[in-house]
């Protein structure tokens, strides 16, 4: 089972946990209606598309939120609630998104998963990345999802917060492979990277082990929430039981093709790109069945 925690940006919702379905424009939980325009709300509902893909044979996500605009109190209630609950949520995947990072909660969370009798999946996007990087246990984390400018700020050891990750780093976007190597050096990195940019790139300790870089939608750039859904997409892989790296490039392709096929333009709005993703996960999926690219995750696509 594939969890998702995050925040929603409304001070008063309190915390809600269930299962996730989308109505339209609008992602449902706990009887709660949530607008899907980015963020986690995105994420789940790209989490959800995949899922309803019908090759992956599994269920749509379940989601733990609380509603936080920045200050703060909300995540704090939230990561209270995590070191509780978190035996409760029997996931085999979980993925932590908008949270503010809080060093000390941090590592209650983290303390209370390590002790399940069997270990998920970790999957850190957003603000939880920070937090992971600046407790010094990325290494706990399966995945990291970070975009070039966040990838700065892992591959700085200095900076303790992405605010102060040195110029001459920031610099360094366009040298992807520089930077991943300088944050696998420093141990602020998961076991494996997916950085989302003009090339998607998934890479581990190694370097480099898999890229995507077409098809190239230059509208895309105008609309907020594409990393949102190809962090939702790739969770919902590893959830079915492909390995990291393969579920990467297959999300990759699908985000990127699933953007294609909405046509867009300026005045795309994120919803139509998670609409695509049923029907391109299942041609992706069912393309790579045929070239015998299967191995990694044994029949997990073109199964049904």
């Amino acid at each position: 089972m594939l969890t998702v925690v995050g925040t929603v940006p409304c001070d008063t919702m309190p915390i809600i946990s269930g299962t996730v379905s989308r109505h339209g424009e609008y992602l449902v939980c706990d009887g709660k209606r949530l607008p899907v325009n980015r963020g986690t709300a995105a994420l789940l509902a790209a989490a959800a598309a995949a899922a309803a893909a019908g090759v992956l044979g599994t269920a749509p996500p379940v989601a733990v939120l609380v509603g936080d605009t920045g200050v703060g109190a909300g995540s704090r209630k939230l990561y209270k609630h995590l070191v509780k609950e978190i035996p409760a949520l029997a996931c085999d995947t979980l993925v932590f998104h908008y949270l503010q990072p809080v060093l000390d909660w941090h590592n209650r969370v983290l303390d209370a998963v390590e002790r399940l009798p069997e270990r998920p999946v970790l999957i850190a996007d957003a603000g939880f990345m920070y937090v992971a990087k600046m407790s010094g246990r990325a290494g706990s984390y399966n995945l990291f999802t970070p975009d070039a400018g966040e990838l700065a700020f892992l591959a700085d050891e200095e900076a303790p917060h992405p605010f102060y990750t040195r110029g001459f780093i920031l610099h360094e976007e366009n040298r992807v492979s520089e930077l991943i190597e300088r944050a696998y050096r420093h141990n602020n990195a998961a076991r494996y990277l997916l950085v989302k940019g003009k090339e998607d790139v998934i890479a581990d300790r190694t370097g480099i082990v898999g890229t995507v870089s077409h098809p190239v939608e230059t509208a895309l750039e105008a609309i907020g929430g594409t990393g949102d859904t190809l962090t939702g997409i790739v969770a919902t892989l590893i959830d079915a039981g492909m390995n990291v790296e393969e579920a990467a490039v297959v999300a990759m392709m699908t985000n990127r093709h699933a953007g294609a096929l909405a046509r867009p333009t300026p005045a795309t709005q994120i919803t139509d790109i998670i609409d695509c993703i049923p029907q391109v996960l299942q041609s992706v999926c069912v393309e790579r069945a045929e070239k015998g690219e299967t191995d990694a995750y044994g029949e997990t696509c073109g199964a049904h």
